[in-house]
């Protein structure tokens, strides 16, 4: 009898010794705090996103289409959604029977261990996406903000998991925040800045951005000495901020003052002066000789809050957008 006893004991703790399987009854990744993504490698901006949580011996993966996270904050009460079709939007549970990694997840020959014991697909329901801007904090120089990311809450809405044991559907399950950096800013100018020949824009560029004045009130610019201001309104003195992408062209002084705008360099983004009462452009003019006179017109941009959608930032409290030298004129003759 002991013979036996002693048998069944040892085929039980033969069947109860871990072979490295991971054996799964719900997903829970509450500790996992913080998301990443796969790198895009290519140049490919159609390519996929994938955004992923690991665990040691687990992973829960998001597919979604270039662009799908915006980098804006959505208004309130109104997220992103996207419905989960297994194709595009796709939503992806795995365990594995060993330690997973990155490379696991984004190589582009993905390591041949750990293998997968289970899967678990979404078939269906909602991808919801609440985006909020991160702002840092205001300059104790020039008074300007800068936006230093962008928090993204995701949140499965109605989601059905196909599970080997069959599909189970949560009412909500929360992935969790995904961060995103910022759109880049390139707001230094060292050259002087352009007036167009109608007069009505003033611009200055860098190889990947201008900041310009559209509709420039015509009494600002002349050739008398003195500071002279206008109010930044809907339809006068309006700043507009553009950027490019890379790789998609260079700009240079030809790009301006046509309409329409030439299609390359491609733009990335546009932010508009917000119309708040408070903006101003400045211009102050100097002049120098005497028999033949030089005048100088140095342009700020004072107190403009700047936006793209749902997204701002504080320009500054004067942001100087440079200096146009008028031509030599001759000085007029006095009488005698």
């Amino acid at each position: 009898m002991k013979k036996y006893a002693s048998l069944l004991i040892l085929a039980l703790l033969l069947n109860g010794c871990d072979d490295g399987d991971l054996t799964v009854d719900t997903i829970n990744f509450e500790d996992i705090q913080t998301s990443a993504s796969c790198p895009n490698s290519s140049t490919d901006e159609t390519a996929p996103t994938l955004i992923y949580k690991l665990k040691t011996q687990e992973s829960l993966v998001i597919q979604l289409p270039a662009n799908s996270i915006k980098n804006d904050a959505t208004p309130i009460g109104a997220p992103l959604t996207y419905d989960i079709n297994n194709s595009t939007y796709r939503v992806l549970y795995r365990a594995y029977d060993g330690t997973v990694a990155v490379n696991n997840i984004c190589g582009t020959i993905p390591p041949r261990t750990p293998n997968v014991t289970e899967e678990w697909q979404a078939t269906a329901g909602i991808i919801e996406i609440t985006s909020t801007q991160v702002t840092g904090d205001k300059s104790t120089t020039d008074g300007s903000t800068r936006i230093t990311g962008y928090n993204h809450q995701i949140v499965f809405r109605n989601i059905t998991f196909l599970k080997p044991a069959g599909p189970q559907t949560e009412e909500e399950f929360v992935f969790g925040n995904y961060t995103t950096g910022p759109d880049p800013l390139y707001l230094t100018f060292t050259t002087a800045p352009t007036q167009c020949t109608d007069k009505k824009q003033v611009f200055n560029f860098n190889p990947t951005s201008y900041m310009q004045v559209n509709n420039l009130d015509q009494t600002l610019i002349q050739q008398v000495v003195g500071t002279r201001s206008a109010a930044i309104t809907a339809t006068a003195n309006n700043i507009t901020y553009t950027t490019f992408k890379s790789n998609t062209g260079t700009l240079t002084s030809s790009y301006f003052c046509i309409s329409p705008a030439p299609s390359a360099p491609a733009v990335s983004t546009v932010w508009n002066s917000v119309v708040d009462n408070n903006g101003i452009v400045e211009v102050t003019t100097t002049a120098t000789g005497t028999t033949s006179i030089v005048y100088k017109h140095t342009i700020t941009i004072k107190n403009v809050t700047l936006k793209k959608g749902n997204s701002s930032f504080y320009l500054a409290d004067d942001f100087v957008l440079g200096t146009i030298t008028d031509a030599p004129v001759t000085a007029p003759t006095a009488k005698k």
